[in-house]
This record gives C-alpha cells, structure tokens and sequence, in this order.
C-alpha cells in the first residue's frame, strides 16, 4: 500500500559541519525509503535554513541533498513544498528541476475521500504580530527585486544573519504552546476537513479529536518526526 508522507523544519545549513552531514544522511535514507513505500512527499516548510534564489544562483552547500530531491523526482514521487517562514526568497527552481508543486499559503488537498489542511504555521500564534508584519515585507515582489540586486556574496551571508534571527525566535528550552494550532485545527475541522498538518514549532504534537487527527511535525534537527498517511489511518512517527 503506497503512502503518502510529510515532514517539516531541517534547516539545513544551520548547524556545525558534522551536525550537517549526520542529518543529511538521515534525509536522504528517508528518501530512499519514500522511493520504497511511497507515492508523495510534503515538505512542509523550512528544508533550508533560508534559500534565496537569484536568476542564475541558487545557494551552495546542498548538493547532496538536491541530488535525493532529484532521484524522488525521476523515480515518480509527487512532491509538494509548501512555503515556510525560511522560504520567503523561493522562486522556481525546485519546481522546474524537480517538479515540486510549490504552495506559498495554506494548502486544501483532496485525497482518497479525505481533506487535509496543510500549513507551516508561522505567524498563527497570537502573539506573532511583529512576525507577520515581517513577513509582508519579505514577501513584497519589490523587496525580493531589489534585494535580488546585491551580490550573491553580500546577499547570501545577510540571508543567513536574517534566518538566524527567525530560528532563534523558534528555538525554546521549554516546549512551545500550541494552542493557536489547536484551535486552528479545530476551525478547520469544523469547516470539513479530517487532518490538520502544521510545522513550524519543532515540537512534534499529535491529537485524535473524535475521528479528526491534529499533527505538529516536529523537526529534522534534534527530533527526526514525519508523518504517513497510508491511505486509511495518519501517524506521526520517528526516523531511525
């Protein structure tokens, strides 16, 4: 039975070299098993701890990683990347290389008579006003043009101080609250849908409200949690 998966928050590039190497090597397992059992993969926001796509640049530093990327694609993965708060600057360069779907907002997938609401997450929280006025700035066409205009070596060292900024507003010793999910979940659930799927916390949550299932995904830092959906039931499991 083919299976659909979903994972959020690697980050990848935001660590020492050896942190690096161990969770790209974790991923690209993962891969080779959703080439094995799967049909589709959802990376739910934040593969990159900030990718910024000039017309003919594309960040350094990943090339094991594009390299799994292209094999789902040439093997018949469906892939889906929906935008996180480290994606601002994507473009189409994982659509037209890899064939991603690319969805910068919420997501309403239809699948095996069950509907999903797939989100990120980033500014759901209450109190993330600052955030989302934030995220309208690097959002603006007119801001990504002309920060486009700068050097990849001035633009990319200042894409990194800025997604280090985000991460640690992301990074708790404690784990984060996630009522705000919760109740989005719980709107949504109300509207029709049967999953509610988030990132964005690094905090892998999993809820069954009566025959609804809320999912945090949790990360590819320090916890390795994905989601399968294998036509019938949806699980929130940990890498090995």
């Amino acid at each position: 039975m083919a299976s659909t998966f979903f994972i959020s928050d690697a980050h990848l590039g935001s660590d020492s070299t050896k942190k690096e190497r161990s969770k790209e090597r974790k991923l690209l397992r993962f891969f080779d098993y959703v080439i094995q059992k799967g049909d589709r993969l959802f990376i739910v926001g934040d593969l990159f701890d900030f990718w910024f796509e000039y017309r003919s640049v594309v960040p350094r530093g990943f090339t094991r990683i594009l390299c799994g990327l292209n094999r789902l694609s040439e093997t018949g993965i469906e892939l889906h990347y929906v935008a996180g708060n480290h994606d601002f600057w994507m473009r189409d360069y994982l659509e037209k290389e890899f064939k991603f779907t690319i969805h910068f907002d919420e997501v309403d997938w239809k699948y095996n008579g069950k509907r999903f609401y797939i989100f990120h997450g980033d500014g759901l929280a209450k109190d993330d006003t600052g955030y989302r006025l934030l995220k309208r700035v690097f959002r603006n066409r007119v801001n990504i043009f002309l920060f486009s205009l700068l050097h990849p070596d001035l633009g990319i060292p200042l894409a990194k101080w800025v997604s280090s900024i985000s991460r640690r507003h992301t990074s708790r010793d404690v784990p984060p609250p996630d009522d705000d999910y919760v109740s989005r979940a719980q709107q949504k659930f109300n509207e029709g849908f049967d999953y509610a799927i988030f990132g964005h916390l690094h905090s892998p949550r999993y809820q069954i409200r009566g025959k609804k299932v809320y999912i945090n995904l949790g990360d590819w830092i320090e916890n390795f949690s994905y989601a399968k959906f294998d036509e019938k039931n949806l699980q929130l499991l940990s890498w090995e």
